[in-house]
């Protein structure tokens, strides 16, 4: 068994109002898939991501104020799995409630132990 990276980007297609029942409805879908990966062993952990953020970049160590990319590149939340392999790891990004947006997409990476 593996650990995979679940990267989210997009998914706020039209803005959607957080207040709104429609909002609440995506939110308490992506409880229900988390429960699910939580109760199969297979989730570590997840979290939204807020857009502002800075970037340090090259020898000269220049900050950069975020976000990075624009509209559905922007990265908007990880959820780290376990799987028993990179199918698996696929197939369980294909219920992440991100894709219920055109502009959803969910990145899926193998974490590569680190040997020290």
């Amino acid at each position: 068994m593996g650990e995979y990276l679940l990267l989210f980007r997009g998914g706020q297609d039209g803005g959607t109002d957080h207040f709104s029942e429609k909002w609440q409805q995506h939110m308490h879908r992506w409880m229900i898939w988390m429960a699910e990966l939580q109760k199969k062993g297979q989730f570590l952990s997840a979290q939204p991501l807020r857009h502002e953020g800075r970037q340090v970049s090259g020898p000269e160590k220049t900050i950069k104020e975020g976000p990075f990319m624009e509209g559905n590149e922007k990265v908007s939340g990880y959820l780290l799995c376990n799987a028993d392999n990179f199918d698996e790891a696929v197939e369980l990004a294909m219920g992440c409630p991100v894709l219920e947006f055109e502009s959803g997409k969910v990145e899926v990476r193998e974490i590569q132990e680190l040997k020290v």
